[in-house]
């Protein structure tokens, strides 16, 4: 159904002087400094976790692939953090700190959207290093070699941002409603679509597609790889070596599962089913939680980021004490 007070494409207030207001949280006026202090405190740990696992790996003279690949996830997260959380905090530490000028809300969505994909590539480019590390072990140092390793990093995040911005430019070219109020604390996509004055769901195609590029294809790539890995294990005979080498994906399942499991839930859905409340519930989490997580299921759970963090420690320690 066409929203109330509906405008045509041409009227002034469409065009890029246009504002919008991002209510955040504003039904919980009472909490605000609460939530400015736990978004604070949550997104300096989230900074500090990605830092030293960036200046770790780039201080290592020998990085494997995986290594590699876990330093341009770090710089992803934090380029992801930084597009999102400084807006919220200001918005709640400011009075009208909510407003967002059309370009800024645009810059944000594309920003946020090219960030995300490029992380949906490369944890198809880091599956398929799990594939050849267990599927293909004597050929993995030709294979996965250094020129490989950085075609895929740059790939992944021009594929991410050409996608973004087609997805961006197809959305805000939309006609918009009179109340230009969006009920969420960024610029995500489900939130402005339901300020489009549109009576057909053809708005939704440029996401459609998008999550077909950005989550089904590359899903089914990860998956792929380790249906492949499970057929390679089951001709391992040692349970051993079946533990050992399942050990080393875990990492990367458990942030594939966080990753695509919220963004499958938020964007592969009609616009009809939006809930502004649930989606801030579920935005929280992938925008402010799986990023935190990210560095402790890597330096908990992968040997080389825990050798490579001991190792600047100590040569943390021999310049403290020289």
């Amino acid at each position: 159904m066409p929203c109330e007070g509906c405008m045509e494409r041409d009227n002034k207030s469409t065009g890029p002087t246009m504002e919008f207001l991002l209510l955040g949280f504003s039904e919980l006026l009472c909490l605000r400094v609460l939530l400015f202090l736990l978004f604070l405190i949550v997104h300096l740990v989230t900074l500090a976790g990605n830092v030293m696992i960036f200046v770790a790996v780039v201080m290592e003279p020998c990085r494997p692939p995986m290594l590699f690949f876990l330093c341009q996830l770090s710089a992803i997260e934090l380029c992801y953090t930084l597009v999102i959380v400084p807006k919220t905090l200001l918005s709640l530490a400011v009075v009208d700190g909510g407003t967002i000028s059309f370009i800024g809300c645009a810059a944000q969505m594309h920003l946020f959207v090219a960030l995300g994909g490029a992380e949906c590539f490369l944890l198809v480019a880091m599956s398929y290093d799990r594939y050849v590390a267990i599927c293909q072990p004597l050929h993995y140092i030709a294979v996965m070699s250094e020129g490989l390793c950085l075609r895929l990093a740059v790939a992944c995040c021009l594929g991410g941002f050409a996608i973004a911005l087609g997805l961006t430019v197809a959305i805000f070219r939309l006609p918009f409603c009179q109340s230009h109020r969006i009920n969420h604390f960024f610029c995500d996509i489900p939130a402005v679509l339901h300020l489009a004055c549109t009576q057909t769901y053809t708005p939704e195609l440029p996401l459609l597609a998008a999550c077909v590029l950005l989550l089904l294809l590359p899903f089914l790539l990860i998956l792929t790889s380790y249906v492949c890995i499970a057929a390679a294990l089951l001709h391992v005979t040692s349970s051993v070596g079946r533990c050992k080498a399942f050990s080393t994906c875990l990492s990367h399942l458990a942030i594939t599962l966080l990753h695509y499991g919220c963004a499958t839930f938020m964007y592969i859905r009609p616009k009809s089913s939006y809930s502004p409340a649930r989606d801030k519930m579920v935005s929280l989490v992938y925008t402010n939680i799986t990023p935190l997580l990210y560095p402790l299921i890597y330096s908990l759970r992968n040997k080389e980021i825990r050798g490579v963090l001991r190792k600047m420690l100590r040569r943390k320690k021999k310049a403290q004490l020289n």
